[in-house]
């Protein structure tokens, strides 16, 4: 059945970006990845997942981030281990999906 195969190609989707969310893959090397073109998998995943690859991606980069802002980590380096290009770029992270910026998230979040 197609939807026995389009299981097996989200969950090989879902396995990767977790296995190598620290390299930041794009759209197209995960679908790469599945065999699919770009935009048939990033339809699909949506449909699948309830999110798209990009937003998934974001939710386990900052997931990442948080673990090591708990282990007092230097945020730079916390970026460039996400596989950030900057302390900017992990500010942007936590603003969009958090609504802090990880200096907030490390003390807790007192004063907001």
């Amino acid at each position: 059945m197609q939807t026995d195969v389009d299981y097996k190609r989200i969950e090989r989707a879902i396995q990767y970006i977790g296995e190598h969310h620290t390299a930041q893959p794009s759209l197209e090397e995960i679908a790469e990845h599945v065999h699919m073109s770009p935009y048939h998998f990033q339809r699909l995943f949506t449909r699948w997942a309830g999110v798209s690859p990009k937003k998934f991606l974001q939710y386990l980069t900052l997931q990442y981030a948080k673990e090591q802002i708990r282990e007092n980590l230097p945020l730079s380096e916390i970026a460039y281990e996400a596989g950030l290009s900057g302390t900017s770029r992990l500010h942007d992270l936590f603003i969009n999906l958090e609504g802090m910026t990880p200096g907030q998230y490390k003390s807790s979040g007192p004063k907001l």
